[in-house]
């Protein structure tokens, strides 16, 4: 009988512990992967939802879209905030407080940005059924949970002075009714020079969008933070 190594109790044992061994290690870096995906659905689940409600100001008109305040914006918070422009180029209060109780549900935002009434003016909206528009709009928007920015425009000074100024006043008395931060003027330092604007004198070129951004930003950026976004105290950071 030919000898060799004795086969005991702790040799037989053996291959059970190594397995026992290999099943603990794959079951830890199992349990660590999982811990890291679970990690990163709750950061991006954290992240703040920012719905952008804006007409051709925002939606990018005639230009590439990437070159718009809304996608420099997207860009510049890095992840740190999900942004669904829902901008269209045209748009009206009316047309947008109708699409927004959806896009309020489908989105639940964090943030709500209103940038609305250029296509309201130059169509002749009264004022007062502008600001019962974008009242509806606030409401709505608070009452899903979301915090409010206003971004005001103005309109052509040859639709008269009586109007022009009963017009762009809505967004200062909504501001002040629902204690929400405004932007006065969207286009300030863009409107009046024609190496920023198109040649309709109305839509801003790619060149004047980062000066949007930055009109925007000193108002959006508290909102950002309060909602859980750390981001950088300039927009030209």
């Amino acid at each position: 009988m030919a000898k060799g190594f004795p086969v005991g109790a702790s040799s037989r044992r053996a291959p059970r512990r190594l397995a026992g061994h290999w099943f603990s290690a794959l079951g830890l870096r199992v349990l660590g992967l999982t811990l890291l995906l679970l990690a990163g659905a709750a950061q991006a689940a954290e992240r703040p939802v920012l719905l952008v409600m804006g007409d051709s100001l925002s939606a990018a008109y005639g230009i590439q879209r990437q070159a718009g305040w809304v996608s420099l914006l997207q860009a510049r918070l890095d992840g740190k905030a999900r942004v669904v422009n829902a901008s269209i180029s045209g748009e009206t209060s009316g047309g947008a407080a109708a699409r927004l109780p959806d896009l309020l549900g489908q989105h639940e935002p964090d943030i709500v940005v209103l940038e609305l009434g250029g296509n309201d003016g130059l169509r002749g909206l009264p004022p007062g059924q502008f600001e019962a528009n974008m009242t509806a709009m606030i409401e709505a928007s608070q009452a899903a949970g979301a915090e409010v920015l206003l971004l005001g425009i103005d309109i052509p000074p040859n639709y008269g002075r009586a109007y022009r100024d009963a017009f762009t006043s809505v967004y200062t008395r909504l501001a002040d009714a629902f204690d929400l931060p405004l932007v006065p003027f969207l286009l300030d330092g863009v409107a009046l020079k024609e190496d920023l604007m198109q040649p309709d004198g109305i839509h801003p070129t790619a060149a004047g969008q980062p000066r949007i951004l930055e009109n925007v930003w000193p108002q959006l950026a508290p909102l950002l933070e309060a909602n859980g976004a750390v981001v950088a105290e300039s927009a030209q950071d």
